[in-house]
């Protein structure tokens, strides 16, 4: 018994100093990435771009839209071949919409890429000095606190982001933490 009783105290002690050991902090990459500039300008030429594109595509079902109201005014005088001719057309000026439409805001659409092209550097960029902030301070976990309700509770103290805007070389609080908006 006393025989169990030490190996499992020793166990405890062993990984209860372990588990001590560790340093664990979080970060907030939303408040990061709001103090960023570059990642603001990113921001703003997305939107204006997705505007711009969501202008043009609501054009193309506007005029797809005119055709086809003036077609169901004209379809009982129209012979069937006109007919059939102006239904082919209304239907393929809606399929080219679709498919510009898609172009733009698809999965891999040129949003996406374009988005790819601004905002991942800025990311890795972040992750990177995120990463060369654990190892120099000797973090064993960091959490990012911006990625929903992961963390239900975080000390202030154990929050790295102004840390890691300062790496960057940013000045932190030009942009309130993402806590406050809640």
């Amino acid at each position: 018994m006393k025989k169990v009783f030490f190996v499992t105290t020793t166990a405890m002690l062993i990984f209860s100093s372990f588990t001590f050991a560790q340093r664990v902090a979080c970060v907030d990459t939303k408040y990061i990435l709001n103090n960023i500039s570059e990642y603001r300008d990113a921001q703003s030429q997305l939107e204006n771009l997705s505007i711009q594109w969501q202008k043009e595509i609501e054009g193309k079902f506007a005029e797809i839209d005119k055709l086809y109201k003036d077609f169901q005014a004209e379809a009982i005088l129209l012979p069937e071949d006109i007919k059939n001719k102006r239904q082919n057309e209304i239907i393929n000026k809606e399929k080219e919409a679709k498919e510009l439409q898609k172009k733009y805001f698809g999965s891999n659409g040129d949003l996406f890429k374009k988005r790819q092209e601004l905002v991942k550097p800025i990311q890795d960029k972040i992750y990177n000095a995120i990463e060369d902030y654990a190892t120099e301070k000797n973090y064993a976990i960091i959490f990012d606190k911006a990625g929903g309700p992961v963390i239900l509770y975080v000390n202030t103290k154990n929050d790295i982001s102004d840390d890691i805007l300062k790496k960057l070389g940013y000045k932190p609080g030009a942009i309130q933490s993402t806590e406050n908006e809640e």
